[in-house]
């Protein structure tokens, strides 16, 4: 069984398309977690009107916590879509990208010897107009723990995993750390990652994103050093002390 796991928020402008170019690739037996974080643009009830008509659309609602930082709600939105999921294997999406056709079997063949994927994409804007063919190129996106943590290669909406990961995976930080370099440096860590060249999607970028990722960062010195250390120290606690 496939779950793919949908944070969203204000997201009615573009939901509608991702939703249909997921499933259409899903069969009868897997579903779409849609967790809403509090939407007011009749998201939650465009979805909840989608799940009436399609039973694998399930319809979860999220209390959003109090944060300083925007990565940090999407973080909780997506582990409560992942606590309500059921599947075998989990995908990540955003609620403003577009799948490409194959997406979901071209990762399932690629998730028989590995135990989380990552595929590269094709970055677009709100009109889908293409900014670049390759996020991997752009981003310099490559395998390896420091590495990462340098510079983040892992783009949630871009991950697939088996469910295993989530023995150790969950519960996310209550710290700082995103969900998606969280779940691709313990993968590195207990398992075999993939970095699929081929794009699966259209990665759309524009003004009403819930995150930076793929844009430049307006966070501060302090802030960049602060993050990095919250994920190290993260990352150590939950392999060698908990």
């Amino acid at each position: 069984m496939v779950s793919v796991c949908v944070p969203v928020y204000n997201g009615m402008k573009y939901v509608g398309e991702q939703l249909g170019s997921i499933l259409c690739q899903l069969g009868e037996g897997d579903e779409v977690v849609v967790s809403d974080d509090g939407s007011t643009d009749g998201t939650l009830e465009y979805v909840r009107a989608l799940s009436a008509e399609d039973p694998r659309v399930r319809v979860v609602e999220h209390a959003k916590e109090p944060s300083s930082h925007a990565f940090d709600y999407t973080t909780r939105n997506v582990e409560h879509a992942i606590l309500h999921s059921r599947g075998d294997v989990i995908f990540l999406a955003d609620q403003d990208d577009v799948w490409m056709p194959g997406k979901v079997s071209l990762f399932l063949e690629e998730l028989k010897g590995s135990d989380l994927v990552l595929s590269d994409c094709v970055v677009v804007d709100g009109g889908m107009g293409v900014l670049s063919d390759s996020y991997f190129r752009l981003n310099g996106s490559a395998p390896g723990i420091l590495r990462n943590l340098v510079g983040n290669s892992y783009l949630g909406c871009c991950m697939a995993f088996r469910r295993t990961l989530l023995r150790y995976a969950l519960p996310f930080p209550r710290t700082l750390v995103p969900h998606d370099i969280w779940l691709g440096l313990l993968a590195e860590a207990r398992g075999r990652v993939s970095f699929l060249r081929t794009p699966t999607m259209y990665y759309r970028r524009h003004s009403g994103n819930l995150s930076s990722s793929g844009g430049t960062s307006a966070n501060s010195l302090a802030f960049k050093l602060y993050y990095r250390l919250a994920v190290a120290f993260s990352l150590i606690k939950r392999l060698y002390v908990e």
